[in-house]
């Protein structure tokens, strides 16, 4: 075989192998997979189809692949970056400190490095806080937002009472522990991204300016009434409360939260 048709045939095979929905490995993607230095650790990222850039972020103790089942939908029509958060997936990062301000920042200048000047942003769970710390800290850099399953403050009235109960009891039988290895080092400095943070106020939810789908499940880890609250507060938001939705929405109802964010971010004409 001439060498030239044998390297156009191995092109075709890897993007036939790598098509979304057709054994993708999001995460792990030995092809796609690019490490990028951002601010002091290196950063995990892989990317997806083309048009408008739309970026996801996951949540607490998550990576990439919680957006695996997502992926294949939205990258027919956006181009879809996803990255391990710091000190997440493959992004390790052996500092001490770790705040959302610190992650929302991370995302903005991953998007410098890939020569993008404003995005379409997705954020589930601890991903929504880092989506509305980018519109609050970085105005411009987010074209839409969409968050789901987001909270503004670490405290019984923004998180679920019983589960704040119980993180508070790993917190107490927790704190005093000795830790030895990097990973029960790193999974304490997470768990404690979620105790002690976020902190944001609702002065700073009202400076948001991009338009904003704000969304909860109506049995969700977030009270209804909160998530209520951060919709309220930015001037140019709809709101969506799941039926029958916990706080696994993109999960649980996988088909219709696609359809409503890719109506948010591109709606159809006439609406």
């Amino acid at each position: 075989m001439k060498r030239p048709l044998f390297i156009l045939l191995m092109i075709l095979a890897v993007y036939i192998f790598y098509t979304p929905g057709q054994g993708v490995h999001y995460g792990h993607n030995k092809i796609l997979g690019k490490y990028f230095n951002i601010r002091g650790f290196k950063m995990y990222c892989e990317v997806y189809g083309s048009g408008k850039p739309l970026l996801m972020i996951h949540g607490n103790g998550g990576s990439i692949g919680t957006f695996a089942d997502n992926v294949p939908y939205f990258s027919q029509k956006y181009m879809v970056i996803l990255a391990d958060s710091r000190a997440h997936g493959n992004s390790h990062d052996d500092r001490d400190s770790l705040s959302f301000e610190m992650m929302a920042d991370d995302e903005v200048e991953l998007l410098d490095s890939l020569h993008i000047k404003a995005a379409n942003v997705l954020g589930w769970s601890d991903g929504g806080v880092v989506a509305l710390l980018m519109a609050i800290r970085h105005p411009g850099r987010v074209a839409k937002l969409a968050a789901s399953g987001a909270n503004l403050r670490p405290d019984s009235t923004a998180i679920d009472p019983g589960l704040w109960k119980r993180q508070q009891k790993i917190y107490n039988t927790s704190k005093n522990k000795v830790l030895k290895s990097e990973k029960d080092k790193n999974d304490w400095k997470i768990f404690l991204l979620d105790w002690l943070q976020p902190n944001i106020s609702l002065r700073a939810v009202k400076t948001i300016r991009c338009p904003a789908l704000i969304i909860g499940g109506d049995h969700d880890l977030i009270p209804v009434k909160h998530t209520v609250q951060i919709s309220q507060n930015i001037p140019n938001s709809k709101l969506w409360i799941v039926p029958n939705s916990g706080h696994a929405t993109l999960y649980e109802h996988r088909e219709a939260f696609d359809k409503c964010i890719d109506e948010f971010f591109d709606p159809p004409h006439g609406k």
